[in-house]
C-alpha cells in the first residue's frame, strides 16, 4: 500500500502539470479519469474534478492504491473543496458502442456537467472532442492530483451504483466484487442467469447467453 499524505500544499509535485497550465493562463483545470472499464457488469463511470487554487488539499492518490474506507473519506474531502461532475455510460450504451467509445462518451459527460472549464487533464490514452484544449497523461492518476481527484470520485461513485445493484438483483455479489469477473461471479452467473445490468458483448457473458457450439473430436 503506497504511503498516502493528508494533506497536499501547492507546491507539490503531484501539482507540477497544474501550476504549469496555470502559469501559461488557464483557470479552470479538470483531471479527468474513469471506473469500471472491465467489469461484466454496470456502467463505466467518469468524473471531472477541478481542485481550488492554492491552500492546503486533500491527500489524493491513485484511487487504486488506497483502501476502500480511505478512498471515501478522500471523496468527501474532495467533494468539500472542488468542483466535481460525473458522467455515466450505461449498459447498452457499452454494448452498442463499445467499451472504449463508451468510456470516451462518460469522460465527455463528466466535463460537459462542470461549470468553468477551460483544460482538460485526461488519465491514459488521447480522447477526442472535447471543447477546450486537453492533454492525455499515462498514469495520470499516479502523476497529476487532479486526475487522481478524478479517480477517486469515480470510484467511489461506481462503487456505490454497484452496492445498489446489489439490492435490485441478489445473488450475483455485486457489492463484494463490482461487477469484475471474480469466480463468485462467474459462478452465480452460471447458475442465476444473466440480468439486465450485465455487459452482453463481453465474452463471459456472451458465452453464458449463446454458448460457443461443442467442436466433436475427428475421431471418436
Amino acid at each position: 500500500m503506497a504511503q498516502v499524505k493528508s494533506n497536499l500544499t501547492y507546491d507539490d509535485e503531484l501539482l507540477l502539470r497544474e501550476r504549469k497550465l496555470l502559469k501559461e493562463g488557464f483557470t479552470f483545470i479538470a483531471g479527468v479519469d474513469e471506473a469500471g472499464r472491465g467489469p461484466l457488469a454496470g456502467p463505466v463511470v467518469a468524473a471531472a474534478v477541478i481542485l481550488p487554487v492554492g491552500g492546503v488539499l486533500p491527500g489524493v492518490f491513485d484511487s487504486k492504491q488506497l483502501s476502500d474506507a480511505r478512498r471515501r473519506r478522500l471523496r468527501d474531502e474532495i467533494m468539500k473543496v472542488a468542483e466535481t461532475s460525473v458522467g455515466v455510460a450505461d449498459v447498452q450504451e457499452i454494448d452498442s458502442l463499445n467499451i472504449l467509445r463508451a468510456t470516451h462518451l462518460a469522460m465527455h459527460r463528466a466535463v460537459a456537467g462542470l461549470k468553468k472549464v477551460d483544460f482538460v487533464l485526461v488519465d491514459g490514452l488521447p480522447v477526442k472532442g472535447f471543447p477546450v484544449p486537453a492533454e492525455n497523461m499515462v498514469k495520470g492518476d499516479a502523476r497529476s492530483a487532479s486526475i487522481a481527484a478524478a479517480s477517486i470520485v469515480a470510484k467511489v461513485y461506481r462503487d456505490e451504483l454497484m452496492e445498489e445493484l446489489d439490492e435490485i438483483y441478489p445473488g450475483y455479489g455485486f457489492a463484494a466484487h463490482k461487477g469484475y469477473g471474480t469466480a463468485a461471479h462467474l459462478k452465480a452467473l452460471k447458475e442465476l442467469g444473466v440480468t439486465p445490468v450485465h455487459r452482453r458483448s463481453f465474452a463471459p457473458v456472451r458465452e453464458i447467453i449463446a454458448p460457443p457450439p461443442v467442436q466433436l473430436e475427428l475421431f471418436q
